[in-house]
């Protein structure tokens, strides 16, 4: 039962405010100590990725169903939510925001002490100018759902960090397309490199194309598979319409990122990837295979082949030596640490634990 508790982060810091002795219906914001909420959450997200590393799943499942009953993740999530996000001040079909003190207080409250399951509400379809001249379209999830979403991934992302493909980059906590230029660099440096060629390659609509059942089959015995599925199926709002959602996840849920990983993980296995240990643990790529290089939005991919082409890499041709991407890592890292995030801390991509 003591694997159960966790610091009280909030203490004499909760108010009660219009409601019935002994239940809390707001909390005072600015009494929240959020260093101990931060580290309540890091501490529990490890202990995630540990034992998913040494494959305990029934300690993973229990740990896992710990995080959406945490009051230090309710917290941490509504602030990230409300107070953090860019798309803070964006509502969804409800029209409901948090952007006061006393209305993320009480949205905190809420949500962490309602005991009805929740049923997942449409997103409200809106439209983002790319750089193309096209509209990019997002699907922004009411508060309530981002907030929901926003505890869970800190549930389902350590378990997945400890999964994932040593290259792949995009969206994933600690790591940034500098990573992935300095993988390339890595891979195709020197004077006689054996990889000769990189294709490039774009995911079109990888969002909206993720095939629901393969991802469900792939989150396993996730205890709140349940609500995935239901923020998957909740449908979407377009001038007024409901249309259903079939397939994909929308791009603007902040559990979608996490997902789309999930939905692409074995693309490595599927190129025909293969790694050997080096001495210190960390992964090497075999001779001879090629080397799958994941941002997901775009993946390159070289080969030992030699084609009439000239060999390149982003990397150094746009600036980029292996000291800028060092250097880039570790401010990042600096400060990716101090919000609980960071499990890969190794240049380039190699895992080790927090």
């Amino acid at each position: 039962m003591a694997e159960m508790m966790e610091p009280t982060p909030v203490g004499p810091c909760v108010s009660l405010v219009n409601g019935p002795e002994g239940v809390s219906t707001s909390f005072d914001w600015h009494s929240i100590d959020w260093a101990s909420c931060e580290e309540n959450v890091r501490r529990l997200r490890q202990r995630i990725f540990k034992a998913t590393r040494e494959e305990d799943w029934k300690k993973v499942r229990n740990l896992q169903k710990l995080m959406p009953r945490s009051l230090s993740n309710t917290l941490v999530s509504v602030k990230r939510v409300t107070q953090q996000s860019n798309g803070r001040r964006t509502a969804g079909i409800d029209g409901e925001r948090a952007l006061t003190p006393r209305a993320r207080g009480t949205l905190a409250a809420e949500i962490h002490q309602s005991s009805k399951p929740w049923k997942a509400k449409p997103v409200k379809r809106v439209f983002i100018p790319k750089s193309n001249g096209k509209q990019r379209p997002l699907g922004i999830p009411v508060i309530r759902d981002r907030v929901s979403q926003a505890r869970v991934k800190n549930a389902l992302e350590p378990e997945w960090e400890a999964r994932f493909e040593p290259r792949s980059y995009g969206f994933r906590p600690g790591r940034s397309c500098q990573d992935a230029i300095g993988a390339v660099y890595v891979t195709a440096r020197g004077t006689s490199p054996k990889r000769l060629w990189v294709l490039d390659a774009d995911l079109s609509a990888a969002f909206d194309r993720i095939d629901h059942g393969h991802l469900m089959s792939s989150l396993g015995q996730f205890p709140a598979r349940d609500l995935i599925e239901g923020w998957l199926r909740a449908g979407v709002i377009d001038r007024g319409r409901f249309a259903p959602t079939d397939e994909g996840t929308p791009q603007g849920g902040v559990i979608s990122p996490v997902l789309l990983n999930i939905a692409l993980h074995g693309m490595e296995q599927a190129a025909g990837c293969h790694y050997r240990q080096r001495a210190n643990g960390a992964p090497r790529s075999v001779e001879g295979t090629p080397v799958l290089v994941d941002t997901p939005m775009t993946s390159s991919c070289s080969g030992t082949a030699k084609p009439k082409c000239a060999r390149s890499s982003n990397g150094w041709k746009n600036g980029w030596s292996r000291e800028d991407c060092t250097s880039m890592r570790k401010r990042r890292r600096s400060s990716t640490s101090r919000r609980a995030l960071t499990f890969s801390d190794s240049p380039f991509g190699e895992h080790v634990e927090a």
